[in-house]
């Protein structure tokens, strides 16, 4: 048990409000979860990096937020309409097919999460994540197209 500062020595009073333990200490914590933030942060630039490639874009050795963006925007701007869909009619502009609108929202995550910088990781990290989602069911759903094209 911890006796209050007024009944410490003198001595001690000053150490009182001091962290006993370096877990309880802010400055360890902080940079604990600034640790973990930015390896969360280098895994989904990874997995976009794969992603982009799997789309056909040329990544580089150390890609940015940006750059990963630029890539995915030139994938949905690639993405063929499946045959027989009705975006072929749809208006110039118009995304058409729901893989393309699924690369665009990932691109608007990205793009977000790039203005954002360094300054909220954690909101970063959201907007990297939900990009890597809608990625991923964009693939999900050209996987079956490609399949009846083989055939």
């Amino acid at each position: 048990m911890t006796t209050a500062p007024a009944q410490q020595p003198p001595q001690q009073r000053w150490l009182w409000h001091h962290a006993r333990d370096l877990g309880d200490n802010p400055g360890v914590i902080n940079r604990e979860l600034s640790k973990r933030l930015a390896a969360g942060r280098d895994r989904r630039l990874t997995q976009l990096a794969d992603a982009a490639t799997r789309w056909g874009g040329h990544v580089p050795d150390d890609p940015g937020i940006t750059e990963l963006a630029d890539l995915l925007e030139t994938a949905a701007a690639d993405t063929p309409d499946p045959p027989g869909d009705p975006g072929h009619t749809a208006r110039p502009g118009a995304p058409g097919h729901p893989a393309k609108a699924l690369l665009a929202g990932a691109v608007e995550n990205l793009r977000a999460a790039a203005r954002l910088g360094g300054h909220l990781p954690a909101v970063t990290l959201w907007h990297l994540q939900r990009a890597i989602d809608q990625e991923h069911t964009a693939h999900q759903q050209t996987v079956p197209a490609q399949r009846q094209g083989r055939t």
